[in-house]
Protein backbone atom coordinates (compact mmCIF):
# COMPACT_ATOMS: atom_id res chain seq x y z
CA UNK A 1 0.00 0.00 0.00
CA UNK A 2 1.41 3.12 -0.80
CA UNK A 3 2.12 6.52 1.22
CA UNK A 4 -0.94 8.30 -0.10
CA UNK A 5 -3.44 5.10 -0.46
CA UNK A 6 -2.37 4.74 3.64
CA UNK A 7 -3.08 8.91 3.96
CA UNK A 8 -6.63 8.39 1.95
CA UNK A 9 -7.63 5.74 4.47
CA UNK A 10 -6.81 7.41 7.39
CA UNK A 11 -7.89 10.36 6.74
CA UNK A 12 -11.50 9.07 5.30
CA UNK A 13 -13.59 9.38 8.07
CA UNK A 14 -12.29 13.15 8.34
CA UNK A 15 -13.20 13.35 5.08
CA UNK A 16 -16.78 11.99 5.06
CA UNK A 17 -17.34 14.61 7.81
CA UNK A 18 -16.84 17.38 5.71
CA UNK A 19 -18.61 16.34 2.73
CA UNK A 20 -21.36 15.57 4.71
CA UNK A 21 -24.49 17.56 6.08
CA UNK A 22 -22.70 18.55 8.93
CA UNK A 23 -19.95 20.84 7.34
CA UNK A 24 -22.15 23.92 7.62
CA UNK A 25 -22.55 23.19 11.31
CA UNK A 26 -19.06 22.58 12.09
CA UNK A 27 -18.52 25.99 10.31
CA UNK A 28 -20.72 27.52 13.01
CA UNK A 29 -19.48 25.66 15.79
CA UNK A 30 -15.91 26.98 14.72
CA UNK A 31 -16.87 30.50 14.48
CA UNK A 32 -18.54 30.69 17.43
CA UNK A 33 -15.46 29.07 19.50
CA UNK A 34 -13.09 31.78 17.23
CA UNK A 35 -15.53 34.77 18.42
CA UNK A 36 -15.44 33.67 22.16
CA UNK A 37 -11.36 33.09 22.09
CA UNK A 38 -11.57 36.69 20.00
CA UNK A 39 -13.81 38.26 22.89
CA UNK A 40 -11.74 36.73 25.95
CA UNK A 41 -7.93 37.35 24.98
CA UNK A 42 -6.00 40.01 24.47
CA UNK A 43 -7.91 40.42 20.63
CA UNK A 44 -10.70 41.51 22.59
CA UNK A 45 -9.79 45.25 21.69
CA UNK A 46 -9.21 44.69 18.17
CA UNK A 47 -11.99 42.48 17.88
CA UNK A 48 -14.73 44.78 19.64
CA UNK A 49 -13.62 48.04 17.01
CA UNK A 50 -13.75 46.51 14.00
CA UNK A 51 -17.55 45.98 14.03
CA UNK A 52 -18.29 48.56 16.42
CA UNK A 53 -16.28 51.55 15.49
CA UNK A 54 -18.28 54.21 13.89
CA UNK A 55 -16.95 54.78 10.08
CA UNK A 56 -16.24 58.62 9.90
CA UNK A 57 -17.97 58.41 5.98
CA UNK A 58 -20.16 55.71 4.80
CA UNK A 59 -22.83 55.56 2.07
CA UNK A 60 -25.59 55.02 3.83
CA UNK A 61 -25.23 57.23 7.12
CA UNK A 62 -27.52 54.78 8.93
CA UNK A 63 -25.22 52.06 9.12
CA UNK A 64 -22.19 54.04 10.22
CA UNK A 65 -20.56 50.80 12.37
CA UNK A 66 -19.38 47.35 10.25
CA UNK A 67 -21.86 45.40 12.97
CA UNK A 68 -24.88 47.40 11.64
CA UNK A 69 -23.76 46.62 8.05
CA UNK A 70 -23.55 42.85 9.07
CA UNK A 71 -27.06 42.56 10.94
CA UNK A 72 -29.03 45.31 8.37
CA UNK A 73 -27.66 44.59 5.22
CA UNK A 74 -25.68 41.37 4.93
CA UNK A 75 -28.44 39.65 7.22
CA UNK A 76 -31.19 40.61 4.28
CA UNK A 77 -28.97 38.34 1.86
CA UNK A 78 -29.89 35.50 4.52
CA UNK A 79 -33.64 36.24 4.78
CA UNK A 80 -33.67 36.34 1.20
CA UNK A 81 -32.67 32.97 1.03
CA UNK A 82 -34.67 32.05 3.77
CA UNK A 83 -37.95 33.32 1.78
CA UNK A 84 -36.83 31.80 -1.50
CA UNK A 85 -36.57 28.33 0.70
CA UNK A 86 -40.28 29.12 1.77
CA UNK A 87 -41.66 30.08 -0.85
CA UNK A 88 -39.84 26.86 -2.69
CA UNK A 89 -41.66 24.78 0.26
CA UNK A 90 -45.13 26.39 -0.14
CA UNK A 91 -45.37 26.07 -3.94
CA UNK A 92 -44.06 22.88 -4.56
CA UNK A 93 -42.06 21.49 -1.67
CA UNK A 94 -43.52 19.81 1.32
CA UNK A 95 -44.79 22.71 2.77
CA UNK A 96 -47.38 22.14 0.01
CA UNK A 97 -49.35 18.83 1.03
CA UNK A 98 -51.42 19.75 4.08
CA UNK A 99 -51.47 16.14 5.29
CA UNK A 100 -47.07 16.17 5.54
CA UNK A 101 -47.50 19.58 6.99
CA UNK A 102 -49.90 19.41 9.81
CA UNK A 103 -47.45 17.58 12.25
CA UNK A 104 -44.36 19.89 11.81
CA UNK A 105 -46.81 23.30 12.51
CA UNK A 106 -47.92 21.95 15.70
CA UNK A 107 -44.57 21.13 16.28
CA UNK A 108 -42.87 24.41 15.21
CA UNK A 109 -45.98 26.37 16.99
CA UNK A 110 -45.78 24.82 20.48
CA UNK A 111 -41.67 24.82 20.12
CA UNK A 112 -42.33 28.54 19.43
CA UNK A 113 -44.81 29.16 22.53
CA UNK A 114 -43.41 27.14 25.13
CA UNK A 115 -39.82 28.34 24.75
CA UNK A 116 -41.48 32.28 25.32
CA UNK A 117 -43.88 31.26 27.99
CA UNK A 118 -40.99 30.14 29.93
CA UNK A 119 -38.60 32.98 29.36
CA UNK A 120 -41.40 35.38 30.92
CA UNK A 121 -41.96 32.58 33.76
CA UNK A 122 -38.28 33.05 34.11
CA UNK A 123 -37.55 37.15 33.91
CA UNK A 124 -40.87 37.66 35.42
CA UNK A 125 -42.37 41.42 35.56
CA UNK A 126 -39.39 43.52 33.88
CA UNK A 127 -40.63 45.70 31.14
CA UNK A 128 -36.99 45.93 29.99
CA UNK A 129 -36.29 42.32 30.22
CA UNK A 130 -39.54 40.82 28.61
CA UNK A 131 -38.32 42.62 25.39
CA UNK A 132 -36.88 39.32 24.81
CA UNK A 133 -39.59 36.78 24.68
CA UNK A 134 -38.95 35.68 21.02
CA UNK A 135 -35.09 35.11 21.38
CA UNK A 136 -35.70 31.49 22.11
CA UNK A 137 -38.14 30.77 20.07
CA UNK A 138 -36.47 29.92 16.53
CA UNK A 139 -34.15 26.83 15.74
CA UNK A 140 -31.20 27.03 13.63
CA UNK A 141 -31.63 24.98 10.18
CA UNK A 142 -27.75 24.89 9.76
CA UNK A 143 -26.47 23.89 12.77
CA UNK A 144 -29.06 21.48 13.60
CA UNK A 145 -28.55 19.88 10.68
CA UNK A 146 -25.47 19.57 11.03
CA UNK A 147 -25.56 17.45 13.81
CA UNK A 148 -28.05 15.21 11.86
CA UNK A 149 -25.22 15.01 8.95
CA UNK A 150 -23.09 13.69 11.68
CA UNK A 151 -25.33 11.16 13.26
CA UNK A 152 -25.41 9.60 9.28
CA UNK A 153 -27.59 6.62 8.53
CA UNK A 154 -28.59 6.33 12.26
CA UNK A 155 -31.28 9.03 11.50
CA UNK A 156 -34.15 7.99 9.53
CA UNK A 157 -34.87 10.09 6.05
CA UNK A 158 -38.33 11.31 7.54
CA UNK A 159 -37.09 12.52 10.94
CA UNK A 160 -34.39 14.51 8.37
CA UNK A 161 -37.38 16.09 6.66
CA UNK A 162 -39.48 16.80 10.24
CA UNK A 163 -36.44 17.90 11.79
CA UNK A 164 -35.60 20.44 8.13
CA UNK A 165 -39.51 21.16 8.24
CA UNK A 166 -39.98 22.50 11.74
CA UNK A 167 -37.41 24.85 11.22
CA UNK A 168 -38.37 26.34 8.02
CA UNK A 169 -41.73 27.04 10.03
CA UNK A 170 -39.84 28.12 12.68
CA UNK A 171 -38.15 30.52 10.22
CA UNK A 172 -41.32 31.82 9.06
CA UNK A 173 -42.56 32.60 12.45
CA UNK A 174 -39.72 34.09 13.34
CA UNK A 175 -40.08 36.25 10.09
CA UNK A 176 -43.99 37.49 11.35
CA UNK A 177 -42.24 38.31 15.01
CA UNK A 178 -39.55 40.36 13.80
CA UNK A 179 -41.83 42.30 11.80
CA UNK A 180 -45.02 42.37 13.62
CA UNK A 181 -42.71 42.66 17.17
CA UNK A 182 -39.59 44.19 16.65
CA UNK A 183 -40.60 47.40 14.36
CA UNK A 184 -39.77 51.00 15.07
CA UNK A 185 -41.49 54.16 14.79
CA UNK A 186 -43.02 54.28 10.79
CA UNK A 187 -42.14 56.57 8.69
CA UNK A 188 -44.66 56.94 6.34
CA UNK A 189 -42.76 58.43 3.35
CA UNK A 190 -40.03 55.47 3.41
CA UNK A 191 -43.46 52.83 3.49
CA UNK A 192 -45.14 53.90 0.72
CA UNK A 193 -41.95 54.22 -0.92
CA UNK A 194 -41.11 50.59 0.30
CA UNK A 195 -44.61 49.37 -0.92
CA UNK A 196 -44.13 50.74 -4.65
CA UNK A 197 -40.84 49.06 -4.89
CA UNK A 198 -42.52 45.86 -3.88
CA UNK A 199 -45.21 46.74 -6.20
CA UNK A 200 -42.45 46.75 -8.90
CA UNK A 201 -41.62 43.56 -7.95
CA UNK A 202 -45.02 42.10 -8.05
CA UNK A 203 -45.55 43.75 -11.26
CA UNK A 204 -42.58 42.13 -12.56
CA UNK A 205 -43.53 38.73 -11.40
CA UNK A 206 -47.45 39.33 -13.48
CA UNK A 207 -45.14 39.97 -16.91
CA UNK A 208 -43.30 37.08 -16.39
CA UNK A 209 -39.94 38.78 -16.66
CA UNK A 210 -37.59 36.56 -16.35
CA UNK A 211 -34.31 38.37 -16.18
CA UNK A 212 -32.86 38.14 -12.41
CA UNK A 213 -30.73 41.44 -12.75
CA UNK A 214 -34.48 42.97 -12.61
CA UNK A 215 -35.29 41.29 -9.55
CA UNK A 216 -32.08 42.25 -7.53
CA UNK A 217 -32.14 46.20 -8.89
CA UNK A 218 -35.93 45.91 -7.16
CA UNK A 219 -35.22 44.08 -4.49
CA UNK A 220 -31.81 46.55 -3.06
CA UNK A 221 -34.14 49.72 -3.84
CA UNK A 222 -36.97 47.86 -1.31
CA UNK A 223 -34.24 46.89 1.21
CA UNK A 224 -33.15 50.67 1.00
CA UNK A 225 -36.51 51.77 1.44
CA UNK A 226 -37.62 49.64 4.30
CA UNK A 227 -34.05 50.79 6.00
CA UNK A 228 -35.10 53.71 6.80
CA UNK A 229 -38.96 53.07 6.91
CA UNK A 230 -38.74 51.78 10.46
CA UNK A 231 -39.64 48.07 9.46
CA UNK A 232 -36.61 45.88 10.00
CA UNK A 233 -34.71 45.99 6.61
CA UNK A 234 -33.90 42.20 6.31
CA UNK A 235 -37.61 41.75 6.00
CA UNK A 236 -37.35 42.95 2.88
CA UNK A 237 -35.04 39.96 1.82
CA UNK A 238 -38.62 38.29 2.68
CA UNK A 239 -40.89 40.04 0.39
CA UNK A 240 -38.25 40.01 -2.42
CA UNK A 241 -38.03 36.44 -2.47
CA UNK A 242 -41.83 35.85 -2.43
CA UNK A 243 -41.96 37.83 -5.54
CA UNK A 244 -39.30 35.88 -7.31
CA UNK A 245 -41.13 33.41 -10.16
CA UNK A 246 -41.01 29.69 -9.72
CA UNK A 247 -39.81 29.23 -13.57
CA UNK A 248 -39.19 31.89 -16.49
CA UNK A 249 -41.07 32.05 -19.92
CA UNK A 250 -38.26 29.61 -21.14
CA UNK A 251 -38.59 27.02 -18.29
CA UNK A 252 -35.65 27.20 -16.42
CA UNK A 253 -36.70 27.48 -12.57
CA UNK A 254 -35.75 31.57 -11.71
CA UNK A 255 -36.18 31.00 -7.87
CA UNK A 256 -33.46 27.56 -8.45
CA UNK A 257 -31.69 29.33 -10.07
CA UNK A 258 -31.20 32.39 -7.52
CA UNK A 259 -31.51 29.89 -4.64
CA UNK A 260 -28.87 27.75 -5.96
CA UNK A 261 -26.59 30.62 -6.58
CA UNK A 262 -26.46 32.10 -3.21
CA UNK A 263 -27.03 28.78 -1.04
CA UNK A 264 -23.22 28.71 -0.51
CA UNK A 265 -22.68 32.14 -0.54
CA UNK A 266 -25.18 32.19 2.54
CA UNK A 267 -24.02 29.08 4.41
CA UNK A 268 -20.50 30.14 4.07
CA UNK A 269 -20.24 33.74 4.31
CA UNK A 270 -23.30 35.39 5.54
CA UNK A 271 -24.13 33.43 8.47
CA UNK A 272 -20.65 32.68 9.67
CA UNK A 273 -20.00 36.68 8.93
CA UNK A 274 -23.02 37.18 11.68
CA UNK A 275 -21.86 34.20 13.88
CA UNK A 276 -18.03 35.87 14.22
CA UNK A 277 -19.50 39.21 14.80
CA UNK A 278 -22.40 38.86 17.38
CA UNK A 279 -21.08 35.37 18.94
CA UNK A 280 -18.43 37.01 20.99
CA UNK A 281 -19.00 37.00 24.66
CA UNK A 282 -17.05 38.38 26.99
CA UNK A 283 -16.67 35.88 30.02
CA UNK A 284 -13.66 37.93 31.70
CA UNK A 285 -14.72 38.26 35.65
CA UNK A 286 -17.98 36.70 34.97
CA UNK A 287 -18.25 34.05 37.66
CA UNK A 288 -20.50 30.70 37.48
CA UNK A 289 -23.20 32.50 38.61
CA UNK A 290 -23.71 34.40 34.95
CA UNK A 291 -25.32 32.00 34.20
CA UNK A 292 -27.77 32.06 36.61
CA UNK A 293 -28.80 35.70 35.96
CA UNK A 294 -32.63 36.07 35.00
CA UNK A 295 -31.62 36.60 31.45
CA UNK A 296 -29.04 34.41 30.20
CA UNK A 297 -30.96 31.39 32.77
CA UNK A 298 -34.52 32.55 30.80
CA UNK A 299 -33.22 32.03 27.52
CA UNK A 300 -31.24 29.00 27.99
CA UNK A 301 -33.94 27.24 29.91
CA UNK A 302 -36.68 28.28 26.39
CA UNK A 303 -34.33 26.93 24.30
CA UNK A 304 -33.71 23.52 26.34
CA UNK A 305 -36.56 22.93 28.03
CA UNK A 306 -39.41 25.08 26.15
CA UNK A 307 -38.26 23.53 22.74
CA UNK A 308 -38.01 19.82 23.62
CA UNK A 309 -41.25 19.85 25.73
CA UNK A 310 -43.17 21.80 22.99
CA UNK A 311 -42.19 19.89 19.88
CA UNK A 312 -42.09 16.92 21.97
CA UNK A 313 -45.09 17.33 23.79
CA UNK A 314 -46.82 18.16 20.10
CA UNK A 315 -45.78 14.88 18.37
CA UNK A 316 -47.34 12.87 21.42
CA UNK A 317 -50.89 15.15 21.61
CA UNK A 318 -51.00 14.67 17.40
CA UNK A 319 -50.68 10.98 17.67
CA UNK A 320 -52.88 9.85 20.38
CA UNK A 321 -55.27 12.16 19.34
CA UNK A 322 -54.73 10.59 15.77
CA UNK A 323 -54.07 13.81 14.08
CA UNK A 324 -50.80 13.05 12.82
CA UNK A 325 -48.72 10.41 13.24
CA UNK A 326 -44.46 10.89 14.37
CA UNK A 327 -42.27 10.34 11.26
CA UNK A 328 -42.06 6.92 9.43
CA UNK A 329 -39.69 4.42 10.88
CA UNK A 330 -38.68 6.71 13.86
CA UNK A 331 -38.94 5.78 17.80
CA UNK A 332 -40.00 7.95 20.58
CA UNK A 333 -36.66 7.93 21.87
CA UNK A 334 -35.31 10.05 18.26
CA UNK A 335 -38.94 11.95 18.13
CA UNK A 336 -36.84 13.24 21.51
CA UNK A 337 -33.49 13.95 20.03
CA UNK A 338 -35.41 15.48 17.34
CA UNK A 339 -36.86 17.88 19.68
CA UNK A 340 -33.91 18.38 21.81
CA UNK A 341 -32.21 19.69 18.40
CA UNK A 342 -34.80 22.49 17.69
CA UNK A 343 -33.13 24.00 20.80
CA UNK A 344 -30.63 25.19 18.85
CA UNK A 345 -30.88 28.68 18.49
CA UNK A 346 -28.08 30.76 17.49
CA UNK A 347 -28.66 32.58 13.93
CA UNK A 348 -32.32 33.41 14.40
CA UNK A 349 -32.08 33.96 18.60
CA UNK A 350 -28.55 36.23 18.24
CA UNK A 351 -30.64 37.96 15.59
CA UNK A 352 -33.45 38.79 17.79
CA UNK A 353 -31.63 39.33 20.79
CA UNK A 354 -29.61 42.38 18.53
CA UNK A 355 -33.44 43.71 18.33
CA UNK A 356 -34.82 43.05 21.54
CA UNK A 357 -31.65 44.69 22.92
CA UNK A 358 -30.94 47.68 20.88
CA UNK A 359 -29.20 50.21 23.47
CA UNK A 360 -29.01 47.86 26.22
CA UNK A 361 -25.44 46.70 25.78
CA UNK A 362 -24.71 44.74 28.95
CA UNK A 363 -28.13 42.66 28.36
CA UNK A 364 -27.37 41.95 24.76
CA UNK A 365 -23.98 40.34 25.98
CA UNK A 366 -25.83 38.62 28.62
CA UNK A 367 -28.60 37.45 26.37
CA UNK A 368 -25.72 36.06 23.94
CA UNK A 369 -24.32 34.13 27.32
CA UNK A 370 -27.80 32.72 27.21
CA UNK A 371 -28.57 31.77 23.38
CA UNK A 372 -24.62 29.91 23.30
CA UNK A 373 -25.24 28.45 26.42
CA UNK A 374 -28.65 26.61 25.37
CA UNK A 375 -27.48 26.12 22.25
CA UNK A 376 -24.53 23.96 22.64
CA UNK A 377 -26.42 22.53 25.33
CA UNK A 378 -29.33 21.46 23.00
CA UNK A 379 -26.61 20.21 20.52
CA UNK A 380 -24.84 18.14 22.86
CA UNK A 381 -27.98 17.06 24.47
CA UNK A 382 -30.04 15.76 21.19
CA UNK A 383 -26.86 14.48 19.37
CA UNK A 384 -26.10 11.72 22.93
CA UNK A 385 -29.92 11.07 22.54
CA UNK A 386 -29.76 10.42 18.97
CA UNK A 387 -26.73 8.24 19.04
CA UNK A 388 -28.04 6.28 21.42
CA UNK A 389 -32.09 5.72 20.76
CA UNK A 390 -32.56 2.60 19.44
CA UNK A 391 -33.75 1.93 15.44
CA UNK A 392 -37.37 2.24 14.31
CA UNK A 393 -38.70 -0.13 11.37
CA UNK A 394 -40.29 1.47 9.14
CA UNK A 395 -42.82 -0.03 6.19
CA UNK A 396 -40.28 -1.60 4.05
CA UNK A 397 -38.67 -3.70 6.92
Amino acid sequence: MTETSILAQATRPFRALFESDAKEGLLLIVVAVAAMIAANTALAGPYHDLFHSTFTWGPIPKLNTLHLWINDAVMAVFFFVVGLEVKRELMAGDLSDPQTLRLPVMAAFAGMALPALIYILVVGEDPVLDRGWAIPAATDIAFAMGVIGLLGKRVPQSARLFLLTVAIVDDIGAVLIIAFFFTAKIKLLWLFASIAAFAGLVLLNWLHVGKRRAYIALAIVLWFCVLHSGVHATIAGVLAAFTIPMKKDDGEPLLLNLEHALVGWNAYLVVPLFGFANAGVDLRGLGIGALFAPLPLAIAAGLVIGKQAGVFGAVVLAENLGIARRPEGTTWMQVWGLSALCGIGFTMSLFIGTMAFTGYDALYEQAKLGVLTGTFTSLVLGYVILLLAPQGKTEAD
